[in-house]
């Protein structure tokens, strides 16, 4: 079939993405220049929101557990020891934001690029997989704004090895923490998905999670516990909720073996 009736060469498929590149580019450049302008907002109502007592977290915690009387409320006021740390997170909180918000036009934009080599029925399969994936990357990154890091936050925060050591936190610390919990659990929520994905190709099912359930609410708790080390186990179940809720969720979601695949696991048994 002739390159102009049909099938493309090498190059055209390679000129094909260059355009599809070019598109991404230019949609988080223009998101980044949108997000620039309204950072300082941003960056006040919504990235030090944590740094506050009246964040919904804390309002939780301290409806249900009311703090002793006298207890200052929980305020941090960060430093910045750098020069340019506030110019170069100004950036780069604009390109991480608007890479986030992005996210759904990137995938699209990538699927429009992948979608005509792919059959029928191998569309419809990823097309949910890309609207999954993105609905769960976001709830990932809820999940870590609103639990994780507060709680990480709060903890580390308030910890102190000697009462004559004070905790003073500079913006590239909060902002490092800050990022990487968040943008991980995000990755950690598409769990679910590379499980989905791996049952279709046969490397997993059910009977794995059935087999090392045990195995994972230990890992699981451990987990949950080095995350909130405060000894509370309302606190501790608040974030091992979630996380352990994800390896119930891929074993659900994991193809079931066939009845034919079933009868062979017998036969060889």
């Amino acid at each position: 079939m002739s390159e102009g009736q049909g099938e493309m060469s090498f190059w055209g498929h390679l000129d094909e993405l260059r355009k599809v590149l070019f598109k991404i580019a230019g949609v988080v450049i223009l998101v980044s220049i949108v997000m620039f302008i309204a950072m300082p907002y941003v960056f006040d109502t919504v990235v030090l929101a944590p740094t506050h007592h009246d964040f919904p977290l804390y309002a939780l915690f301290d409806a249900i557990m009311p703090p002793e009387p006298g207890t200052p409320p929980f305020d941090i006021d960060l430093i910045n020891i750098n020069l340019a740390s506030q110019l170069f997170i100004h950036l780069s909180m604009s390109g991480y934001t608007a890479a986030v918000i992005c996210f759904p036009i990137i995938i699209y934009l990538l699927w429009g690029f992948i979608s005509p080599g792919l059959y029928e029925n191998e569309r419809k399969n990823s097309r949910t997989a890309f609207l999954f994936g993105i609905i769960m990357f976001y709830l990932g990154i809820a999940v870590g704004y609103f639990l994780v890091f507060p709680l990480t936050l709060r903890f580390l925060a308030t910890y102190q090895l000697s009462e004559t050591i004070h905790n003073t936190l500079t913006l590239d610390s909060y902002m490092d923490n800050f990022l990487g919990i968040c943008l991980i659990m995000g990755i950690v929520f598409e769990l679910p998905l590379v499980a989905w994905l791996l049952g279709k190709f046969g490397i997993l099912t059910r009977a794995f999670f059935s087999k090392y359930r045990r195995h994972a609410i230990v890992a699981l708790l451990i987990a949950a516990a080095l995350i909130t080390p405060t000894g509370d186990p309302f606190t501790l179940m608040i974030v091992f909720i979630p996380i352990y809720s994800l390896w119930e969720f891929s074993a659900f979601i994991v193809p079931a073996p066939s009845k034919g695949d079933d009868e062979n696991e017998g036969d060889k048994e």
